[in-house]
């Protein structure tokens, strides 16, 4: 008689090559059936493509053959979601901050745009507002560690305070929580010249060291592209959903193609496409303009199976709103319906703790 607590713990003694720990114990095992004398296992990998992947289906394969060397044997391979891909990479990295033990995030949300220059970090700001204003709780996480903006756009430049439990982030006028690399830095004009590893480092600390504590939802403003930051934040962070920010040209709406490839890869989820910069209202006659060409974002949305979420005008006003740190007084109210529609895409909040593996 098989015994599937025999076979779970035959399979306690399959280490990860890499990791040093058995698969069990990485919560990589998901399933395991057993029929008359065949025996299948799930096994969920974080990628499923990893370099070591045929390694790890051997060495189970052997664990059970050795313990019922008359059954048949077969190990059926899955991804990991998203969400779960970055618990597990929470868990290998063996540390829980005494921030992530008082953290209650609903929500988290991130900003990217494909391009640099198309206002991806304007339209995270505004999204922050617009959900501050509906009543909720809203921090945001500047992400852009090699050219950060939140922080003048939110008018802030007090350094954030230490506590026992980790960084407090600094809050706007409004409440709404910000963390950025330049509320760390002496001078706001000083450069982050680092490599990619000291990067992701970075992030990870936003979102493991900083005390955000309850929140309804957390913004992340992405750099643009798909660099270090952008996976680390998709590996390391549990997404609700990407909103993806292009404007009129074509040729940013090819990139913002290769962004939304990225997400869809990595399993978070595509909560829709803002077009940004998308005409300005002359103010003699009242006539639209589009000063970038004629607008692509409905057909690129349509190539990308996503929702479009609606034109945002390039403004004078919010350009000067937030040179000046006042994106909180800024009227915003052709976003409001944008804001509201992502709020509507995800389920009724909970203030379900995301931040422990």
């Amino acid at each position: 008689m098989i015994d599937e607590r025999q076979i779970r713990q035959r399979l306690r003694d399959v280490m990860h090559p890499e990791l040093e720990r058995d698969l069990v114990d990485l919560g990589m095992v998901r399933d395991i059936t057993i029929d008359d004398a065949s025996v299948v296992i799930t096994l969920a990998l974080p990628f499923k493509e990893v370099s070591i992947k045929d390694d790890l289906v051997r060495a189970t394969e052997k664990a059970i053959t050795d313990y019922a060397p008359h059954a048949g044997v077969s190990v059926r391979v899955i991804e990991m979601g998203q969400k779960e891909r970055a618990a597990f990479m929470a868990q290998v990295e063996g540390r829980v901050p005494q921030a992530k033990a008082v953290n209650k995030i609903a929500r988290v949300v991130a900003v990217l745009s494909g391009k640099g220059g198309v206002g991806k970090s304007s339209v995270a700001a505004l999204l922050a507002v617009a959900l501050q204003r509906q009543g909720m709780r809203v921090g945001v996480l500047d992400a852009d560690i090699t050219g950060p903006s939140q922080p003048r756009v939110f008018g802030l430049d007090q350094r954030p305070l230490m506590s026992p439990l980790g960084i407090r982030p600094v809050e706007a006028s409004t409440g709404i929580k910000v963390m950025s690399i330049n509320l760390l830095l002496e001078n706001t004009d000083q450069a982050v010249i680092w490599r990619g590893p000291l990067i992701s480092n970075a992030i990870k600390q936003f979102w493991n060291d900083v005390v955000w504590c309850d929140l309804d939802y957390l913004i992340v403003d992405l750099p643009p592209g798909t660099s270090d930051a952008s996976l680390t934040v998709m590996q390391s962070i549990p997404l609700s959903g990407v909103v993806l920010v292009t404007s009129p040209q074509d040729l940013a709406g090819m990139i913002v193609r290769k962004a939304a490839g990225m997400v869809t890869q990595l399993g978070a989820p595509i909560l829709g496409l803002v077009e940004n910069m998308s005409y300005i209202t002359c103010p003699d006659c009242g006539r639209r303009i589009e000063v970038f060409g004629p607008s692509q974002a409905l057909e690129t949305a349509q190539k990308l199976d996503v929702p479009f979420l609606g034109k945002l005008p390039l403004d004078p006003e919010l350009a000067e709103k937030c040179d000046h740190g006042q994106i909180e007084a800024y009227d915003a109210g052709d976003f409001a319906a944008i804001a509201e529609r992502i709020a509507g895409m995800m389920p009724q909040l909970q203030n379900t703790v995301v931040a422990r593996p």
